[in-house]
């Protein structure tokens, strides 16, 4: 493992502020705005508003009465796809402003975040082509007195709630499909890392798209969340972020039976049999468990291999684990960041602890990383852990691989389906046979085949179980944010079943 550290990255750059979007206008809450401390370097860098109830009912009232009587849904598709595309090159030609945004507020190596942007940017860009694509369909197969047309009409307002680890890659993975399908939107990023969201609204405005149609609310979700999940005006959430948090949104949906699209935790194991090529998997697993510091719903967390490989495996992952490059996000060569807050480092740490105490050997890493600044975790494997141990079963959201063993197919699925999530997996086998057998078998929304958290807007992504409802990306994520109706055209004369024709009661 090698550690970069440049102190004086910042450069005596001073916080920026930042402000809420409402109505097209810029405006600050009534409390103490938020302060963003950097987990990179323990200063603060950011401020955001701290919105109230107050401020995310406004919110909603400005998206309820832009959608109800504003321009945005009824727009033709062409003219909202215009606006969509002209936003990915506003955001691409900020990338940089960005990138910084999220690198600084979430420990994020600024190289993966400038890959993120750009994959944002493509995001945008194939939303702006699914707008023009939206249509219904016709039945004039029902007999020739009816013809049967299915319009697809915007769901309405939608409220969009993001998490901190991939701050503007997940807004784009959701908002931009909103859009298209002619929704307004209320929008709260975590508290935690609100800048490059707000940036996103500065760049929208400037794209085209009418006041009130995307409202940007920050602060907590005790005072921010809770209303955008439960407000009757209200008609569909989406959101993205801990089963547990999912958990709660879907009761408060449920108070009014909103629509729900829910992208929740992970525990993605990759199952390695005999004859895979190790060398491919090395990498892909070393990746798999450390990309963005393990904060990653996707993260390869689970090694589920076969015996006769195991120990190869741990000696060359720990061996590749031992060149991953950790320190200041803002190095250009920097591969793990810091962990978000000292909270969640002790949470990963504890984990670690808990499973070498129930017999778990460390293979490599386990501790706290004192760099002069921040917080980081080393990158952590350990070996022998069974199905039933909390670090083999539970989201860790950190750079901890966890590793066990298999002697059959049967049991390695058998193992990968024993938790309650269901996001991912990968299967490492030059039998494509095996690969089909076994990704056909696996409870999980992806399923990778020699290799691991490859993407492509064009690939829906979404869980099974207690990993989330509902798809985003695809050719069908702008349909998620629609409604269907039926309009049902009698032509002709019409009778009715219960008068009977006059010429038959002759």
């Amino acid at each position: 493992m090698t550690v970069l550290v440049n102190p004086k990255a910042l450069g005596g750059k001073a916080p920026r502020d930042f402000k809420m979007l409402i109505d097209g206008e810029w405006i600050e809450g009534a409390s103490p705005p938020i302060e963003r401390v950097a987990p990179s370097h323990g200063v603060v860098v950011s401020r955001f508003q701290a919105g109230s109830k107050a401020d995310a009912e406004r919110a909603i009232a400005v998206a309820r009465n832009a959608f109800d009587n504003g321009p945005w849904s009824r727009m033709t598709a062409s003219e909202r796809s215009a606006i969509l595309l002209k936003a990915a090159d506003l955001i691409a030609a900020r990338s940089e402003e960005i990138a910084y945004c999220d690198a600084i507020e979430a420990g994020k190596p600024i190289s993966q975040v400038r890959g993120e942007i750009g994959g944002s940017v493509d995001i945008w860009r194939y939303a702006a082509a699914l707008a023009r694509d939206l249509h219904g369909e016709s039945y004039n197969t029902l007999g020739d007195g009816t013809l049967g047309v299915v319009l697809r009409e915007a769901i309405g307002v939608v409220s969009i709630i993001t998490p901190w680890n991939f701050p503007f890659l997940i807004v784009s993975q959701k908002l931009p499909f909103a859009l298209a399908a002619g929704c307004t939107t209320v929008v709260k990023p975590s508290e935690l890392t609100s800048g490059s969201t707000v940036v996103l609204g500065e760049i929208l405005l400037e794209a085209g798209i009418p006041e009130g149609v995307v409202n940007i609310v920050t602060g907590t979700g005790l005072e921010v969340g809770a209303v955008m999940t439960s407000h009757p005006d209200v008609d569909m959430i989406s959101f993205t972020g801990s089963t547990g948090v999912g958990r709660l949104t879907m009761t408060n949906a449920a108070k009014t039976l909103k629509k729900v699209s829910l992208e929740l935790g992970g525990k993605n194991p990759q199952i390695v049999f005999p004859d895979a090529d190790l060398d491919s998997f090395i990498d892909a697993a070393v990746f798999g468990a450390y990309f963005n510091a393990g904060e990653c719903c996707n993260a390869g967390s689970r090694l589920i291999l076969h015996k006769s490989v195991a120990d190869d495996v741990v000696a060359r992952v720990a061996s590749m684990s031992m060149d991953v490059r950790v320190g200041d996000p803002l190095d250009p060569s920097t591969q793990v960041g810091a962990i978000i807050t000292p909270q969640h480092l002790e949470k990963i740490a504890g984990y670690v602890s808990g499973a070498a105490e129930k017999g778990a050997e460390i293979a490599h890493g386990g501790g706290l990383l004192d760099l002069g600044m921040g917080q980081f975790m080393s990158p952590t494997i350990l070996s022998g852990v069974t199905p039933e141990m909390a670090v083999a079963r539970e989201e860790v959201f950190g750079p901890v691989l966890s590793v066990l063993t298999f002697e059959t197919t049967a049991e390695a699925i058998a193992i990968a389906n024993s938790i309650d999530y269901g996001l991912s997996a990968g299967v490492w086998s030059r039998d494509f046979d095996t690969c089909l057998t076994v990704g056909r078998k696996i409870r999980a929304g992806t399923v990778w085949m020699n290799t691991f958290m490859d993407g492509a807007s064009e690939l829906p992504f979404g869980g099974y179980k207690q990993s989330g409802l509902g798809r985003e990306l695809g050719r069908h994520a702008v349909e998620d944010y629609t409604e269907t109706k039926t309009l049902n055209m009698h032509i002709g004369g019409r009778t009715n079943w219960w008068m009977p024709q006059a010429e038959k009661l002759a």
